[in-house]
């Protein structure tokens, strides 16, 4: 396995703590209004990441946040607190928004097929995390109070921009949009650990900590959930390249302070999706979600189609022509491999010679556009039409582009269908029943029952 690693600037082999154990943390939504396609491009790229780690032997245990309180409307610590922001623009409060907006996050990452996070954390339930860091911090001498407020100290750091490869002049007041001067700091690049009502008296939701009654930066909670659930070695952290500075600067500078070694050595991530007037954003134009691009009839996955045709490290700029493109092409795909009859006669040599060409381009940075194309290259092959559905419905483990027809007598994968019982399960805890049906209703089309008894939800498979 090969990925570009910002930290080195370098396409490089990638090489786990543990063999064959990846400890994997990706950056969870801002739970304040809906996700836009931009923001689901970068959790596409690292499903992706995620499931071709599975298909190279390796078990992934994968780490998310879902911030609900701390992050601000500026780069630089002022500025509204979004949630409090997105609270106020409902009239609702912000547990109440928070909650919203997290069961909508779910219900467009499972529309795209990207899997949940084996452990998802909100901010909210970690603050004896982040106080029991800020408190080390502190007595280490990397932190300090001010104005009410506790600051890192990025000064007491000789590679603070390692991972932008800034120099410090570089990164002065009105050098980029959203840094403002803020007289508490002893240096400008310093950064909120937590913040005090000396700060923001109107934060909805405070919490006792020994520097007063307050709430913690952004920054600290992914620290904090990390190093709860991963230990104190990270294998990848993901986001988007917009968290490169300062959120994922941040996160090095104060782990690594507090740990006294080096945290994580591959840090990946995702280029954004372009309009035609440039970033897409929540505030300009129209608000691309996925719910609109239903209402406008698409299909969400030809939009993962659509991604998994550039590389994820590339900017792709979105427009309707494009996406029309990507969904004719997507359902021709789908047509064709439909026309496939499974005879259980799969040609093994084949198989394995196409399947260790798809692996190879997979590993070679995410090459998702090679992928594809060898999924076209074998649909025109002699291989047999078995050995060509078997090779679909490998590929589509990491693919997730719902390539096969299941309802043509072939055996449905085991994993799936638990994968499916298990986010039924838990839609159905979290009284989101409309979900539960839906996913009641699309295995039963492929010729899954689905069974509620006591004991749990079993399956059986129909034979006609």
């Amino acid at each position: 396995m090969k990925i570009y690693n910002t930290l080195t600037r370098n396409v490089e082999e990638f090489k786990p703590h543990e063999k064959n154990i990846v400890k994997m943390y990706t950056c969870g939504p801002t739970v304040y209004h809906f996700a836009h396609i931009g923001n689901l491009r970068t959790y596409i790229f690292e499903d992706i990441l995620e499931k071709t780690l599975n298909y190279l032997g390796y078990q992934v245990k994968r780490v998310m946040n879902i911030t609900d309180v701390g992050h601000l409307t500026s780069d630089s610590d002022s500025g509204e607190d979004k949630m409090l922001k997105g609270a106020k623009r409902e009239k609702k409060s912000v547990l109440e928004i928070a909650q919203y907006y997290t069961e909508e996050f779910k219900k467009d990452t499972a529309s795209l097929n990207i899997k949940w996070p084996e452990i998802v954390s909100n901010a909210t339930d970690n603050i004896d995390e982040y106080i029991k860091i800020i408190t080390k911090l502190i007595e280490k001498g990397y932190a300090y109070q001010s104005g009410g407020n506790i600051y890192f100290d990025t000064t007491k750091l000789e590679d603070y921009y390692k991972l932008t490869n800034h120099k410090i002049d570089e990164m002065v007041i009105g050098a980029r949009d959203g840094v403002e001067k803020d007289d508490a700091k002893r240096n400008q690049a310093d950064f909120v650990l937590w913040f005090t009502k000396s700060k923001f008296d109107s934060q909805e939701l405070k919490w006792d900590s020994p520097w007063g009654v307050g709430y913690p930066g952004w920054h600290i909670e992914c620290s904090g959930i990390s190093m709860k659930y991963l230990g104190e070695y990270l294998d990848i952290h993901c986001g988007g390249v917009d968290n490169i500075f300062p959120h994922h600067t941040n996160e090095i500078a104060q782990s690594e302070a507090f740990l006294g070694h080096k945290w994580c050595n591959y840090w990946v991530h995702g280029e954004h999706l372009n309009d035609e007037t440039g970033k897409m954003s929540k505030s300009k134009g129209e608000f691309l979600t996925i719910s609109l691009l239903k209402e406008k009839g698409y299909d969400p996955l030809a939009y993962r189609f659509m991604c998994l045709n550039t590389s994820y490290r590339k900017v792709l700029v979105f427009s309707y022509e494009a996406l029309d493109n990507a969904n004719k092409a997507y359902q021709k795909l789908k047509n064709k491999i439909k026309q496939l009859k499974d005879t259980k006669n799969i040609e093994q040599t084949k198989f394995d010679f196409y399947d260790n060409q798809f692996k190879q381009y997979i590993s070679d940075d995410l090459n998702t556009s090679n992928a594809i194309t060898l999924l076209y290259d074998v649909l025109k092959s002699d291989c047999n039409e078995a050995t060509k559905l078997a090779l679909v419905d490998a590929w589509d483990q990491v693919l997730s582009l719902n390539l096969i027809n299941r309802t043509n007598n072939m055996a449905v994968d085991a994993k799936f269908i638990e994968e499916q019982i298990q986010i039924r399960n838990e839609a159905k805890k979290q009284k989101n029943y409309e979900r539960a049906d839906q996913i009641r209703n699309e295995l039963e089309q492929m010729g899954i029952i689905l069974k509620d008894t006591k004991e749990g939800t079993t399956y059986e498979q129909k034979t006609s």
